[in-house]
């Protein structure tokens, strides 16, 4: 029981084996993890663009959208992990600061349109709000974007 409350409590000083090695040789900087979310991201918002594009294909038109859009939407919420890892940024995700941009993108990967001009009007939402969402998890980055946009619109 003493060993419990030591391990709970932070106070373990004994080697945890592998699993501590492991988490320590895998931890990122903060410029390779600015720089794996932009890629990230990039390939994710380029992947949906081109499954946006393609939804106007004849025939396969609206499978080559689903696939490519699909992907991009795993590797655009994929990279903010990056940023704050995965257990992180599960917990996060329902605060009250990204709670709306969570629930916009949560409620367009669950819906299923077949009007190609609604689609494409969900799909500018989402990634405006995936956007807005990963903004949230850089340090006053959405102040920065307010404050531009206030000074580009006045």
């Amino acid at each position: 029981m003493d060993k419990l409350k030591k391990v709970l409590s932070g106070q373990d000083t004994e080697d945890r084996g592998g699993l501590s090695e492991v988490v320590e040789a895998t931890s990122l900087s903060s410029g390779t993890r600015i720089k794996g979310f932009i890629a990230c991201f990039a390939a994710g918002i380029l992947c949906s663009l081109l499954g946006t594009l393609l939804l106007w294909v004849p025939r396969k038109g609206l499978y080559l959208f689903a696939v490519f859009y699909t992907f991009g939407n795993i590797a655009s919420l994929g990279s903010t992990v990056f940023l704050m890892g995965p257990m992180t940024q599960l917990k996060r995700m329902f605060e009250p600061t990204r709670l709306i941009a969570t629930i916009m993108v949560l409620v367009r990967s669950a819906c299923q349109w077949h009007n190609k001009g609604l689609a494409l009007i969900f799909c500018i939402l989402q990634s405006l709000a995936l956007t807005w969402y990963s903004l949230s998890y850089i340090p006053f980055a959405r102040d920065a974007v307010k404050k531009c946009f206030t000074v580009c619109l006045a």
